[in-house]
C-alpha cells in the first residue's frame, strides 16, 4: 500500500498540478472574450450559450497555441515541471500539421487543470468537512437533487480520509495524463526528428572538422617547434646563425597556429570568429621552410600546374602533406623526407615518403617514441580523403621506409 501511495507523494505530481493549474489559470483572462458569442446571441437557451462561450474559449486557447514562442515556453515549463524530455523546437518551416499539435495539447492542458482544480478542490473540501461534522459540526452532501446530512456520522473520518486520497490521485492522473501526451503534441514530430537529426549531423561534421583541423596545426606546430628548440640549443654557441634561423621558425610556426586557435575557439565559443586561415598548396614553401629549420632534410618534387590547384581540394591538400610532414618529423629516423605533389588534369596525388626505425629515435628529437600521439592523425586524414572521394594508402614502403600516398579527383568546381 506504501508503494501505491509514494507515487501521489512524489515532487513530480505536486509540480505537475502546479502546471496544470498554472495553465488553467492562464487561460482566465480569455474568458470575457469568450463570452462574447453568448451574449450577442441574448435569446439562445442556457445550456447553448454555455457551450458556445466554452467553444469560443478553447478556439481563444488554441490560436495563442500557434506562435512559436508559446510553445517554446511551454517546453521549457514542461521540462522543468512535468521532468520530460523534450528537445529545443528545430527551426524552419512546419506542416500545418505540426503547427495544430501545440494549439490542441494547450486546450487539452487547460481542460485538465480546471477539471483537476474542480474535481480535486471539491474531493478535498468534503474530505476536510466531514470529519469536523464529529466535532460539533454541520456538514451536508448535495447530489442530484438529494440531500444527505452528514453530521456525527460514525463513517464521516473514513469517507473524508478516502476523499482526500481521491484528491490526491486525481491531481496524480492529471499529472499522469499531461506527462504521456506532452512528448506527443509538444515533442518534435517525425519531420522536426528528421531537421533536429541533420542540425545535430551538421553541428559534428563542424565539430569534428575544427577538431582536425587544430590537431593538424597544433601538432605540426608542437612538433616543429621542439626540434627547432633542441637544434637551436645544440648549435648556439656553434652556429648562431643557425640558431637565430630556427627561433625564427619557432615564432612563425607559433604565428600561425594562433590564427588557427583563435579561429576555433571563436567558433567554439559561438562568437563572431575572424576570417578562418587559408593554407592552400601555396603555402607549401613555407611549411617547407619552417622543416628545414628544424633540421630536417627535405626533398620536394613537384610536377604539374600546382599553382592552378585552388579551393577546397588545396586546402586539403595542405592540411594532409602538413600532416604528413608532422608524422614524419615524430616517428622518422632521419635521412631525408621526400614529398610528392603530382597535379594532374583528372586527380592530385601527394605522396609523403620517410625513412622509420623500429628501435629508440636514430637522432636528436626524432625517432620512434620519441613523441606521444593520440592516434587520430592517420583516421583523420582518412577520413578527410574520403570526404573528398579520393583514395588513401599508409603504411611501410620496402625495408626501413614509411609512405603516405593520396589521391584527390580534380573537380571543375573545387
Amino acid at each position: 500500500m506504501i508503494r501505491g501511495i509514494r507515487p501521489l507523494l512524489s515532487g513530480s505530481t505536486y509540480t505537475g498540478v502546479l502546471f496544470a493549474f498554472g495553465g488553467a489559470l492562464a487561460s482566465l483572462p480569455l474568458l470575457p472574450f469568450a463570452t462574447a458569442p453568448a451574449l450577442l446571441w441574448g435569446s439562445a437557451p442556457y445550456a447553448v450559450r454555455v457551450v458556445l462561450t466554452l467553444a469560443a474559449w478553447a478556439l481563444l486557447i488554441g490560436l495563442a497555441g500557434l506562435a512559436r514562442t508559446t510553445r517554446r515556453v511551454l517546453i521549457a515549463s514542461a521540462r522543468r515541471l512535468l521532468r520530460v524530455s523534450l528537445p529545443d523546437p528545430a527551426a524552419g518551416r512546419r506542416s500545418a500539421a505540426d503547427r495544430l499539435r501545440t494549439p490542441v495539447w494547450l486546450v487539452l492542458h487547460v481542460a485538465l487543470g480546471w477539471a483537476g482544480a474542480l474535481v480535486g478542490g471539491m474531493l478535498l473540501l468534503l474530505g476536510l468537512s466531514l470529519p469536523g461534522s464529529l466535532l460539533g459540526g454541520t456538514a451536508r452532501l448535495n447530489l442530484f437533487d438529494r440531500s444527505v446530512d452528514l453530521a456525527g456520522s460514525w463513517w464521516s473520518w473514513p469517507v473524508g480520509v478516502g476523499c482526500v486520497l481521491l484528491a490526491a490521485v486525481v491531481c496524480a492522473l492529471v499529472t499522469g495524463a499531461l506527462r504521456w501526451s506532452a512528448p506527443r503534441l509538444l515533442g518534435p514530430s517525425a519531420a522536426e526528428r528528421l531537421a533536429l537529426a541533420a542540425e545535430r549531423e551538421l553541428l559534428l561534421a563542424e565539430r569534428n572538422r575544427l577538431a582536425q583541423e587544430l590537431h593538424d596545426s597544433i601538432g605540426h606546430t608542437l612538433t616543429a617547434a621542439t626540434i627547432q628548440a633542441a637544434v637551436a640549443g645544440e648549435v648556439l654557441s656553434a652556429d648562431p646563425a643557425a640558431a637565430r634561423a630556427a627561433m625564427r621558425g619557432i615564432e612563425e610556426s607559433a604565428r600561425a597556429a594562433l590564427e588557427d586557435l583563435d579561429y576555433v575557439l571563436g567558433v567554439l565559443r559561438e562568437e563572431e570568429p575572424g576570417t578562418a586561415p587559408v593554407r592552400t598548396l601555396a603555402d607549401l614553401p613555407e611549411l617547407l621552410d619552417r622543416l628545414r629549420h628544424a633540421g630536417a632534410v627535405v626533398e620536394p618534387v613537384l610536377s604539374g600546374e600546382v599553382a592552378q590547384v585552388r579551393g577546397t581540394l588545396s586546402r586539403a591538400a595542405y592540411r594532409i602533406l602538413q600532416e604528413g610532414l608532422t608524422n614524419a618529423l615524430r616517428h622518422g629516423a632521419g635521412g631525408p623526407i621526400e614529398v610528392g605533389v603530382v597535379a594532374a588534369p583528372d586527380a592530385l596525388e601527394l605522396r609523403v615518403v620517410n625513412r622509420v626505425t623500429t628501435g629508440p629515435g636514430a637522432g636528436p628529437g626524432v625517432g620512434a617514441g620519441a613523441f606521444p600521439t593520440s592516434g587520430h592523425g592517420l583516421p583523420g586524414l582518412a577520413e578527410r580523403v574520403r570526404l573528398l572521394n579520393g583514395e588513401f594508402e599508409a603504411g611501410p614502403d620496402g625495408p626501413g621506409h614509411w609512405r603516405l600516398a593520396v589521391r584527390l579527383p580534380v573537380r571543375v568546381s573545387a
